[in-house]
């Protein structure tokens, strides 16, 4: 690690590099875990990232955002539930969705410290990093969101962020099982490479539109918030919005999907993409009943669960646009349209 400090130029990445070395050096006796080993810690990770959103969505539905009214005390004075603040049960909720901010620090330090000891590439250490750096910043997201009263904007700015760490925690997944020192290789055409940006870029307006559709909806977090405290967009509006905006993501995916078997990409790829698509089908099914039955308590976390799935699989598949080693891609897209051109222009000449 020492000398990849001493041949990298002055940047933001030669100071992380450097932040970890000095890590590194704390935890060097520890024994190199195997790419198995780091692959496992970061699907835990990717696993945690998405299942704290599915106990964010049980304190919502069940009306305990307050059942701890401050932060990082739980109640002034106290940093655990105290008998008589706040209904018992909505105090377990919230206080375990705080608890199990933990159980993330624990997984992300030791997807960090694998990849670390492991000295893997820049591009993962980073990302391994900044996993980390999103959990404290979601916390204090946390907190803001209670001194706010569980204002609709906050609770905004504290979900998405959480699908974002689950993006890039898929984004790992991939990374880790690559040869660092191999060339990068093309694992599809470049048209559909920009069908996987697409598809990702939809995604997000699903997401946003997602969110703004339970900040206009009866689940506030608390029983206290009044409906015009609430966002004031009618309901069946940005609803629809939001399912136009689904129906584009899903028509992208299914034709990258389309592209992807004409072409001949490599099978895990296809399979990805065939579970992506399921999950996307899945979502839209729970959204209609929603939108049918006036929105159940029950299909809210299944909703919010399904959007980490959903999310994780997008990433997935964005990951694998690339790949390094042999074992990852069996071939490269960019040579073969290269040589495929090569052809053409030999033809025309001749």
């Amino acid at each position: 690690m020492r000398e990849r400090v001493e041949s990298m130029k002055p940047s933001v990445s030669h100071s992380l590099v450097s932040l970890y070395t000095a890590v590194l050096s704390l935890c060097k006796k520890m024994p190199v875990p195997t790419v198995k080993r780091q692959r496992l810690y970061a699907i835990i990770l990717m696993v945690c990232q998405g299942g704290i959103t599915f106990t964010g969505s049980l304190v919502r539905v069940t009306g305990s955002g307050l059942g701890c009214d401050t932060w990082p005390q739980c109640h002034p004075g106290t940093f655990i539930p105290e008998s008589g603040s706040a209904p018992w049960i909505h105090q377990v909720i919230e206080f375990g969705n705080r608890t199990l901010t933990f159980v993330l620090i624990i997984a992300a330090a030791f997807a960090f410290i694998a990849v670390l000891r492991a000295a893997r590439r820049n591009t993962i250490l980073h990302i391994a990093f900044l996993q980390g750096i999103g959990i404290i910043v979601q916390a204090v997201l946390g907190g803001i969101t209670v001194h706010l009263d569980l204002a609709w904007w906050i609770v905004m700015a504290h979900f998405l962020p959480s699908m974002l760490l689950v993006y890039f925690a898929a984004f790992m997944v991939i990374k880790i099982t690559e040869d660092d020192d191999a060339p990068r290789r093309a694992t599809m055409p470049v048209a559909l490479r920009w069908a996987t940006w697409g598809s990702a870029v939809t995604l997000a307006l699903v997401l946003i539109t997602g969110t703004m559709t339970t900040s206009a909806g009866p689940h506030a977090g608390d029983e206290a918030i009044l409906p015009e405290h609430r966002l004031q967009i009618e309901l069946i509006e940005i609803a629809n919005l939001h399912a136009h905006i689904m129906y584009l993501y899903m028509g992208i995916t299914i034709g990258l999907l389309a592209g992807l078997f004409a072409v001949r990409v490599d099978r895990r790829i296809r399979n990805v993409a065939l579970w992506l698509i399921l999950g996307i089908v899945l979502q839209g099914v729970v959204g209609v009943l929603q939108y049918n039955l006036g929105v159940p308590r029950w299909t809210v976390p299944l909703h919010v669960i399904g959007s980490a799935i959903v999310t994780a699989m997008t990433g997935l598949l964005w990951a694998m646009r690339f790949r390094r080693g042999v074992d990852s891609a069996d071939r490269d897209f960019d040579t073969a349209d290269q040589e495929f051109a090569a052809e053409l222009a030999a033809e025309k000449t001749s």
